[in-house]
Order: C-alpha cells, then structure tokens, then sequence
C-alpha cells in the first residue's frame, strides 16, 4: 500500500517576537545573544529547527518586568523602519548576518554605560569606532579630574580601559580583561634583594604611578595622569581602589592585623634562644606563637590548606587587587610566606586608609 508523504508545515516565526527578542538585547547590552539572534539556528530564522517557545530559548523573549525606559527606546529602534527592513532581510540571507549598525552601536553604549565593557568593546569594534570611544572617554575623565568630579573621572577612565582589545589573543582578536592575578605574581615574581625592591617601599610618586599601571592594567592610560598633581593622582588612586574593591575596608583590617602579628613575631624571635621552655606544654605555646603562617593567613582573612605564598597572592590579588601594592615575599627560616609592608610614613598607604605600624623595612634576605 502507497504511503503518502507528510509534508511538514512551514515554520511561522511571530515578528512580534523578534523585535522584542531584539530589543532585549540591545536594552541589556547583550552583544552575545544579539550574534545569536542573527546565527543560523536562530530562532528568529524561519528556515531554522529552533522555536522561541522551546524552554531554552525563553531566556531570549523579555519579562513584563524588563519593559522599562531602555528597554522601550530599544523597541523603538528595532521597529524604525530602515532597521527592522535590515533585520528582516538578514534572517532571510543564507549567510553570515551583517548586524543592523544602529542598534550594534546603541547596544554598546548601554553596555558601557552598565559596566559591561566587554560587549560594549566587542559592539564598538564591531563598528570600527572602539579607538574613538576610548579616547572620548579618558578625555572625559580628564575633565571631570579638572572639575573635581573624582567619581565621574575614575568611572570613565575605568570605562575607557575596558573597552581595550587584546589582538594578539588567538585565534582572533578579543576584549581585554583584568588580569590582576598574573600581573600580582608578576610584579612579586623576583625575590627582594633590596629595600627599594620591595614596591610597596618605592618612593611615594613612584609607588602612586605603579598603582596606577597595575589597577588600570593600561600604562597608556595611566600615563594620562601623570600631568596631574600628586595630590590629586592620590585622590584618583583612592577613588580607583574604592571603586573596583567595594571590600578594601575588610582588607584594610585585615591588613592591621597581619601588622600586629609582624611585629610581634619579630619580638618572639628575638627572645628565642634567651629563654629555653621548661615544659612540653611551654614549647608548643612558643611554636604556635612565632608561627609566620599566621601573618599571611591573616592578610587573606583565611587559611590555604598547604598553600604556598604564590597561592595566598593570587587570591589575594583576586579579592583585593590593590593588597598586592603594599606586601613582600619573606624568608622566615625555611618557610617563604607573605607580609605586609609599609613605607615610613607613605600618604600612599595613608590615601588607602592602611594602618597598623610600620612593618620592618629592612631588606629580607635572599633565600
């Protein structure tokens, strides 16, 4: 018996649910799922498998929630009529999308001004106009540093180093990312031979600019400050660090704290060998306390179990990027842990509100 073929029904695509799926994307800043939107598989395609009402495309579609002012301005440019005749003859094309221009650059200017700076730089160097926006944004700063306006100023240099593209990253070019963890080991990678190896020992203006190139990650832009008074370049460093850390308080205490335990590990040392314990009890009190361990630990606010000191920096440095600025290696014994450091009277240390004493400046000695 002949079996008659099923033709299946043509897929229909609610244009309704495209333009909002749109909009959502640029109103969110969204340069992934607006790539997606245009892809092959697309649910917007009508030549695609894929439905809006499959559970893991529900994401793409608004919620009544997200109907607000962005949102709506969005919608209004997906429905411009030059745009929405783009949007429909590229989900027609069997090709690679070209996006619509107006909504990829309204899509990067919402992204930058949420602070999501690597679709902002993708939707810009999508448009050929990334360059130009950094520099609009550190000239902005500028003026605002010149009025003042730290948190304007340090907002829109921290905007303008996050659209940087790395275009040596393989296998094409991407958005640069902080990379405080690298840089950290990086900048501690050589044990301290010297005082003045130590950076958190260097000169005020040179510890101020250091900061600047390790926090912003751009020595270009760091280079824009150096113009400025040292006054302000520490109020633009304080302003930084409060920005990017909203926890430097809880470092800052815990810093006080490695402090105390610094010194007072240097007295305990300098009493072993005078006094000999009598009991079993005694000696394991005096090795507890000139435990150099505890210092670190107390730097990081917690413990590594069997963690080496390059493991305490890079979670350090991931947690409060700016701690790495005031700490040394040091050998105690034959254990290397971290410690905190502070120059003499360092308005560096002071614009960062560290407290704590002093910790030893001279020089550790090499392992």
């Amino acid at each position: 018996m002949a079996r008659a073929d099923k033709q299946a029904a043509p897929k229909i695509v609610n244009p309704e649910d495209v333009a909002r799926s749109l909009a959502k994307c640029v109103a969110d800043g969204d340069i992934v799922n607006l790539r997606l939107l245009f892809a092959p598989f697309s649910p917007a395609r009508a030549d695609s498998s894929e439905v809006y009402t499959d559970e893991k495309y529900a994401y793409l579609l608004p919620a009544a929630s997200e109907s607000g002012a962005a949102f709506e301005q969005a919608l209004r440019a997906v429905r411009e009529a030059a745009t929405w005749a783009h949007v429909q003859r590229e989900l027609a094309a069997m090709r690679p999308a070209q996006l619509p221009a107006e909504l990829v650059l309204l899509l990067g200017d919402n992204a930058a001004r949420e602070g999501k700076w690597t679709s902002a730089a993708q939707a810009y160097e999508l448009l050929r106009i990334r360059r130009k926006m950094q520099e609009e944004f550190f000239a902005q700063g500028l003026a605002a540093l010149g009025a003042r306006d730290l948190p304007r100023a340090v907002l829109a240099f921290r905007t303008g180093v996050g659209l940087g593209f790395d275009y040596s990253a393989f296998p094409e070019p991407l958005p640069q990312v902080p990379q405080y963890q690298t840089r950290a080991l990086m900048m501690h990678g050589s044990y301290p031979q010297r005082p003045e190896d130590c950076v958190a020992l260097l000169e005020p203006e040179l510890h101020a600019q250091v900061a600047l190139d390790y926090l912003l990650g751009d020595s270009e832009a760091a280079g824009r400050l150096r113009e400025v008074d040292f006054a302000t370049r520490l109020a633009f460093l304080r302003e930084l660090v409060l920005q990017s850390d909203p926890e430097w308080e809880v470092f800052a205490a815990q810093f006080a704290e490695a402090c105390r335990l610094t010194h007072a590990l240097g007295n305990r040392l300098q009493q072993v060998g005078a006094h000999q314990p009598e009991t079993l009890a005694e000696e394991i009190e005096e090795q507890q306390a000139a435990d150099p361990w505890a210092i670190t630990q107390a730097l990081l606010g917690r413990s590594i179990e069997g963690g080496a000191w390059w493991q305490y920096l890079k979670e350090l440095a991931y947690e409060h990027p700016a701690a790495a600025l005031f700490i040394s290696r040091q050998l105690v014994g034959e254990q290397e842990i971290l410690m905190p450091r502070l120059r003499a009277g360092s308005p560096v240390a002071a614009a960062l509100g560290l407290q704590g004493g002093d910790a030893p400046s001279a020089a550790p000695k090499a392992p």
